[in-house]
């Protein structure tokens, strides 16, 4: 019986591109060999090659996505997208893919789009009622239109400074005072054309992952994120520097209401595949105005870290789950 041949997709053209081949790993791993035949496809810019070993690797023809193995042509039939970043996490790779009529692992290319720019996400949800910091955005190029004084005014300090359009692992800068401003701007320019700049928020951080097919729903346990780093940075994420706790040290009310905000912005947006929101819990009040904790989102991850030791196979593992029958879900499916 012939396999489903599936395409792993990874690097892409952000600083994330070697995080984004750990993943690749990490899924080709997960992923049932029994019943696909797996490839892993690497990009960056317009070098696109599928690796047949581990030092042999052929181009991919762009006209069908299709390459040579052993003198026959191999045309995948599923696209599994774990790029961090352009083009696999805005859109644009998706589009691609929709005009071959290939089918993929994430969601359609308006949903990636409004979620890779973070500032017009916060906008959107802020609509539905979601809970999001206080945010304003500079262009590049246009970096004079607002003073120093004007973004502490309306965000106040300490502040976040952060690529726009782009994963979080780089060019972020906790601003503590205005002369550290600028060289966060500039230092944020370098990895997208557009910087957010957001309000502190003081509390616990977690994180919650969540996937649905046209059978079931699956929220994922949460995760607590706890680093002795200034954030969540790139050293916490990958260096080890961050303690992981699954299931997060919260009260069980907390983490029904973050599980289900987690499952409704899935709804709201129309995801697909596994995405992964990030939230920061302060103190609130509830409608009786007793102490509550205040669940706000920070960001959502649609093609989220997949290695061995990353949130999602974390959380698969406490919800009891085998990861590989996750992957087989979403990809079955989409088929």
């Amino acid at each position: 019986m012939k396999k489903t041949i599936i395409a792993i997709i990874a690097g892409g053209d952000s600083s994330e591109y070697h995080v984004s081949l750990r993943s690749a790993e990490g899924i080709y791993s997960f992923l049932d060999h029994e019943k696909y035949e797996v490839y892993i496809v690497e990009m960056k810019g317009l070098t696109w090659e599928a690796r047949l070993s581990n030092d042999v690797k052929v181009p991919i023809d762009r006209n069908d996505f299709s390459f040579i193995k052993d003198g026959k042509r191999i045309k995948p039939d599923f696209a599994y997208i774990t790029i961090h970043g352009t083009p696999g996490e805005d859109g644009i790779l998706q589009g691609y893919f929709d005009l071959l009529h290939i089918p993929y692992s994430t969601s359609g290319v308006l949903v990636e789009a409004l979620t890779f720019n973070k500032f017009a996400l916060n906008q959107y949800l802020k609509g539905f009622g979601v809970s999001v910091s206080e945010s304003l955005v500079v262009r590049k190029g246009f970096e004079q239109m607002v003073t120093d004084q004007e973004v502490i005014e309306r965000i106040g300090l300490p502040c976040f400074v952060k690529p726009n359009a782009g994963g979080s692992s780089f060019g972020v800068t906790k601003v503590k005072s205005m002369n550290e401003l600028r060289p966060a701007l500039e230092k944020a320019m370098l990895e997208s054309d557009e910087v957010m700049i957001e309000s502190f928020m003081q509390g616990t951080e977690v994180t919650c992952g969540c996937y649905k097919t046209s059978e079931k729903e699956v929220v994922f346990p949460i995760t607590e994120v706890v680093t002795e780093n200034e954030f969540f940075d790139y050293d916490a994420k990958y260096n080890g520097q961050v303690q992981e706790i699954t299931p997060a040290r919260i009260s069980e009310d907390t983490a029904e209401r973050v599980r289900l905000i987690t499952s409704t912005i899935y709804d709201i947006l129309g995801c697909s595949g596994i995405i992964r929101i990030d939230y920061i819990l302060t103190p609130g009040t509830n409608a009786e105005g007793k102490p509550t904790e205040k669940i706000n989102m920070l960001e959502i991850n649609t093609t989220p870290g997949m290695t061995p030791t990353s949130f999602i196979p974390q959380q698969v593992r406490a919800a009891g789950l085998d990861i590989k029958d996750v992957l087989t879900d979403i990809i079955e499916d989409k088929l």
